[in-house]
């Protein structure tokens, strides 16, 4: 498996607005794009070839919710980009990786992803990305 780039960094928050705010007038940095994915809001800010991503859940319980209310406000993941989802999920499968799932789903900008099991990564979550055609 080829990793191209780290795709992103993602933050959770309680808060995205306030974020998006604190990102721009600390850093300057200017959100690109915003989208919701099920129960999770995002933004998306450049920074160079890489994005921060704040990640805010809307509903009690879910992923973004349970991760700042046992852990607090910050880092939720790091996203590699890789050329080829399923070829990287073979790859990862015949070294026993154990991955959240056992195929892709669908993430931001139309992004074939897969989460790693983090039991395996030494806590870490860490997420792969096939970004749409385009992206």
């Amino acid at each position: 498996m080829k990793i191209k780039r780290v795709e992103h960094i993602a933050v959770a928050v309680n808060n995205i607005r306030q974020s998006i705010a604190m990102m721009r007038d600390t850093f300057g940095l200017e959100m690109e794009y915003e989208e919701q994915i099920g129960s999770i809001k995002l933004a998306m800010l450049p920074v160079g070839q890489t994005y921060i991503e704040l990640l805010e859940g809307v509903e009690s319980g879910d992923s973004v919710q349970q991760w700042i209310k046992e852990k607090g406000e910050g880092l939720f993941h790091i996203c590699f980009e890789v050329d080829d989802i399923e070829s990287a999920i073979a790859e990862l499968k015949a070294k026993n990786v154990k991955l959240q799932s056992d195929t892709w789903r669908n993430g931001h900008a139309g992004a074939k992803i897969v989460f790693l099991d983090p039991a395996g990564t030494g806590n870490m979550l860490i997420e792969l990305a096939e970004l749409a055609p385009g992206h």
